[in-house]
């Protein structure tokens, strides 16, 4: 039985070419798209996958409050280690104090390389579930010591046995090899860790560090735990979450809350707001996951369309197959038999649209995602997919055509019915409610990301290149390399800073100043710089003047920018003396001298904080920012720049950035989401125009007698035109209406998430409406054009 009916529905389908074409491509079209984003949400939620123990790692994070408003994130006190060692260890299998990830120079003979890794506690290889491949497990018992992962391995040691070998890090110390380990998959956290040196090490580099020990206000570091197997987070939070509060003396007024954030939501779940967890990139999949869902549906509903449309061609069939016998449940199955086939074979052509386009998918997502040949579960849940989806799309139209009556059939007084076309219309109306939303969605988050591009950055970007200086090599030479570089004629001007420009790196508090409110709880970006730091960046100053290297009285400057200016509450600040609340500290006053413009060194789509700018007096500087000379070629400039660093630094690898491209890449996660939904949507738009064409078509020769009868009357080609093309613009309208409401609800809610956000804008409602309808014009006009320029005498002669 089920071979006769497939053969029936193969029978079918070679029959009606154009219409299996349109309605296999369509589907297939729409399954493609579904496939893709379910690789991709597949490889979001398998984020950390890696690690066996992903739940019962946790991270250690803070909430503090500020002038009523919370501010949360990883960074801890190094105390608080200790405070958890002594009164809570029975609550942790481990406890890992850590660097934050960090490029260091590793040396070894002739070659030196510039590699990420962390200064991390001996249980950190144990924690993680590191594979070791060569050495020993412990391999950080030793202060000086390195474990490397096996592509750093083999790119310094190529062919040789790495164990044992003795490399030179950051020309600061010798580190003997005891592990390598096994990469670290792209697709979980800690891919960048390229090595690991113990922590002890890290406390005997430092003296701030060492220093740290008991400041509960320097919160500088990483605190990892994995928590027994028969305990909870819920329960370990509960546990530890005022500990700060009740050790760290005056920390107590910032109300500082502890608590864990397991592994599994440093990926998708790590965004807070006032202290809540409000999500993160899970936002993403869950967008993703419906446009992939409403995508399959929209091909669906072709099927469903196209399938309904050609009923009366497949009535009488129906009307002879009941008379001799045939049961509804029978037909059902034949139709249902069809619509597994179509699948079957939409199914198949997706595949091959995934793998023609899989590379440029991961390209533009910036994934390495591949197929999943050999993945059992892959291929069930595909069987599964197939099945679905031709019980959705096959469904309606099975229970629809097999509910026609013989008799009336065969008499030919069959009649579709006065409402016969009205679920056709309700699909319609339903796949461009959807397009008509995700065009709307679109042009909003285009108009979100290039609305932050737009706002005014402070400085000037182009031109401006960082080299990062963060080895003792570079200790005392900064005078002596921006003398060097602005005489080989590649830079005008050039600063050294604590922070990257487009990031900050540091946050202190504790200062008092004169008029400030007594409850006021400071929390200031601190920022070290040269005296040239404000020329090298083309920054203005707005207040007062620049740092000046004849002023010996400058040591103790600073500048603020214009939101410190307000937050501090000063109206006239230059003058205006900082000073250490703790009396103990050696920190002495800081004279403001000016206030510089606003830079945005954080998200771009974040306020600007308060920032302070310190004279760098202990080259505490970690970049060089070069501003390039504008009259040679870029190139040039770098070839020239290169060529002074490697003389004097022959054995560290040379490295910069352009920081345009480095603030562009503060863009780059919206841009991509940007662009995927963009390509989602021109894809989700394609296959409705696909059944719509289907349906003007079938129209189009449904009333091909009529259209004969008008044109032998007089009528022109604009009358056919109007005729066939007006009711599908109706349609399209009352979608715009419906979807309009819904898209403002769904991205006035999405861009809440952003502080300085873009307006919605009637233009942007009134082009989607404009789109869809000069898309449904396009797609109708076609065959509607054909249909009236068709000979009347052939629709009229009779058979």
């Amino acid at each position: 039985m089920i071979k006769n009916y497939l053969k029936i529905a193969w029978r079918n389908l070679m029959k009606n070419k154009a219409y299996s074409t349109i309605n296999i491509g369509g589907l297939a079209l729409g399954m493609a798209v579904t496939l893709m984003i379910g690789l991709w949400v597949y490889d979001e939620l398998s984020h950390n996958n890696y690690f066996e123990k992903k739940d019962r790692i946790a991270q250690i994070f803070q909430s503090q409050t500020f002038n009523g408003n919370i501010g949360t994130g990883p960074a801890i006190p190094r105390p608080l280690e200790m405070a958890l060692r002594e009164g809570y260890d029975d609550n942790f299998k481990h406890i890992v104090m850590s660097s934050w990830t960090t490029p260091l120079y590793l040396n070894y003979k002739e070659k030196s390389l510039s590699k990420d890794g962390n200064y991390m506690q001996q249980g950190a290889p144990d924690m993680l579930g590191l594979t070791i491949l060569k050495g020993e497990k412990d391999g950080l018992r030793k202060i000086n010591s390195i474990m490397l992962s096996k592509s750093v391995s083999e790119a310094l040691f190529e062919d040789e046995e790495p164990i044992g070998k003795v490399v030179k890090v950051n020309s600061q110390f010798d580190a003997e090899v005891t592990a390598v380990y096994e990469d670290i998959p792209v697709n979980n956290s800690f891919n960048d860790l390229q090595f690991i040196i113990p922590w002890e090490k890290y406390l005997t580099l430092y003296e701030w560090i060492k220093n740290a020990e008991d400041q509960w206000g320097n919160n500088s570091f990483q605190l990892f735990v994995e928590i027994p197997e028969n305990s909870s987070i819920e329960q370990v939070t509960s546990t530890i979450k005022d500990v700060k509060k009740e050790s760290s003396g005056d920390e107590a007024e910032f109300n500082p809350q502890l608590f864990l954030l397991p592994m599994k939501d440093w990926y998708l779940r790590n965004s807070f707001q006032n202290g809540v967890q409000v999500g993160g990139r899970i936002k993403y999949v869950w967008l993703f996951g419906i446009i992939g869902t409403f995508v399959l549906l929209l091909a669906c509903i072709n099927f469903m369309n196209l399938s309904t449309a050609r009923s009366e061609k497949r009535a009488k069939e129906v009307g002879i197959r009941k008379s001799i016998g045939s049961q509804r449940k029978q037909i059902i199955n034949q139709f249902l038999s069809e619509s597994f086939l179509v699948t079957l074979f939409a199914y198949v052509l997706a595949v091959v649209m995934v793998l023609l386009f899989l590379n440029a998918f991961n390209d533009l997502s910036r994934k390495e995602i591949s197929f999943p040949w050999q993945n059992i579960t892959f291929w069930l849940i595909s069987l599964v997919f197939i099945i679905f989806t031709s019980l959705l799309a096959g469904s309606y139209p099975a229970l629809y055509l097999s509910s026609f009556r013989p008799v009336n059939v065969l008499k030919g007084t069959f009649t579709a019915g006065k409402y016969a076309g009205l679920p056709r219309k309700i699909l319609v109306v339903l796949q461009f409610t959807v397009s008509v939303a995700f065009i709307i969605g679109t042009v909003i988050v285009m108009q979100q990301i290039n609305f932050a591009k737009n706002r005014p950055v402070g400085y000037d970007t182009k031109g401006l290149v960082q080299i990062p200086v963060m080895s003792r090599d570079f200790e005392g030479k900064y005078d002596l390399m921006r003398t060097e570089f602005i005489n080989s004629g590649a830079v005008v001007e050039m600063s050294a800073s604590s922070a990257p420009t487009t990031s900050i790196w540091s946050n202190r508090g504790g200062f008092t100043w004169d008029g400030k409110p007594d409850s006021f709880q400071e929390d200031l970006a601190w920022t070290e710089v040269t005296p040239e730091y404000a020329k090298s960046l083309n920054l203005k100053i707005i207040k007062g003047r620049d740092f000046s290297r004849e002023l010996a009285s400058d040591s103790n400057a600073v500048l603020i920018n214009e939101t410190a200016m307000k937050y501090m509450g000063l109206t006239d600040p230059v003058g205006t003396f900082i000073r250490d609340e703790d009396e103990e500290d050696p920190f002495p006053p800081k004279k403001i001298i000016g206030v510089v413009q606003d830079m945005i060194a954080q998200s771009p789509y974040e306020p600007v904080k308060q920032g302070v700018y310190g004279f760098d007096k202990y080259g505490n500087n970690s970049f060089y920012n070069l501003r390039l000379n504008p009259n040679q070629s870029a190139s040039d400039n770098i070839a020239a720049i290169e060529n002074v660093f490697t003389s004097h630094f022959p054995d560290i690898p040379f490295q910069y950035d352009f920081v345009d491209t480095e603030y562009g890449e503060k863009f780059a996660a919206e841009e991509r989401i940007g662009t995927l939904s963009a390509v989602f949507t021109a894809l989700a738009i394609l296959i409705s125009c696909l059944g719509l064409f289907g349906l003007t078509s079938y129209v189009a020769e449904q009333r091909k007698k009529e259209i004969g009868v008008r044109k032998v009357l007089g009528a022109s080609v604009f009358n056919v035109w109007n005729m066939l093309s007006k009711d599908f613009l109706k349609l399209v309208v009352i979608s715009c209406f419906i979807a309009i409401p819904i898209a403002y609800y769904v991205m006035n809610g999405w861009l809440q998430d952003y502080p300085y956000r873009v307006l919605l804008e009637w233009w942007i409602f009134l082009l989607a409406v404009i789109g869809a309808m000069a898309i449904t014009i396009l797609t109708v006009s076609f065959q509607a054009i054909r249909a009236a320029n068709a000979n009347p005498i052939k629709s009229l002669r009779t058979e």
